[in-house]
């Protein structure tokens, strides 16, 4: 399976916010953007999760399901952590499996980001890391080739910020891409760069 770019451009409102990206990833590999804030580093992962128009150029996705979008082959975790405040983390979890088809049960879910003995409390309650860590959980509870991450260590503690780079590098470790926006130390080398606003990404 392939993740390619070429000559990506991004425009917001009437901004060119980049033009000219291009980048490859194969399974197994994963991509860290970074760059000052307005870069574009939000808008180049939600363009490839489909949520944002492609200004020029192309981004395939080569070897996976043919009759199935970059999107529905990906898991798209952003800023806002799509948390639903009025259920339980359990509750969350049964929602998202309803809607993504999942594959595995709650309680190993759960177990993945410490959450098991959280189950039945509301999610409104959860501190900021709780409910990143729960919606962090939906990375493993259906399998998806490409992860899109923006930002996802913030609000984790160091034992949290562990366990992601473990979830992640098991899912690279099966053949699964990710690419991750972030400020933060994710605590493992992902393959390739890209720094945008730079005149070209570093390998």
């Amino acid at each position: 399976m392939k993740l390619s770019a070429r000559d990506i451009g991004c425009v917001r409102g009437e901004r060119r916010i980049f033009a000219g990206v291009s980048f490859a990833l194969a399974s197994g590999e994963g991509l860290l953007l970074t760059g000052a804030n307005g870069t574009g580093k939000t808008s180049l992962l939600r363009m490839m999760a489909g949520f944002l128009e492609v200004a020029g150029g192309t981004i395939e996705l080569t070897g996976g399901s043919p009759d199935l979008t970059i999107a529905q082959q990906a898991h798209f975790v952003g800023h806002l952590d799509a948390v639903k405040p009025g259920l339980s983390v359990a509750e969350n979890i049964e929602f998202w499996s309803r809607l993504l088809g999942a594959t595995r049960g709650i309680d190993e879910t759960l177990s993945h980001f410490g959450l098991s003995g959280h189950a039945d409390v509301p999610a409104g309650l959860l501190s900021a890391g709780q409910k990143r860590r729960l919606a962090l959980s939906r990375l493993v509870l259906v399998p998806r080739p490409l992860w899109l991450l923006d930002e996802p260590a913030v609000s984790l503690d160091k034992q949290s910020q562990k366990r992601l780079a473990a979830v992640m590098s098991a899912h690279l470790a099966q053949g699964g891409m990710v690419v991750a926006a972030t400020h933060s130390a994710l605590g493992l080398r992902l393959a390739h760069e890209l720094r945008l606003g730079a005149r070209k990404a570093r390998p």
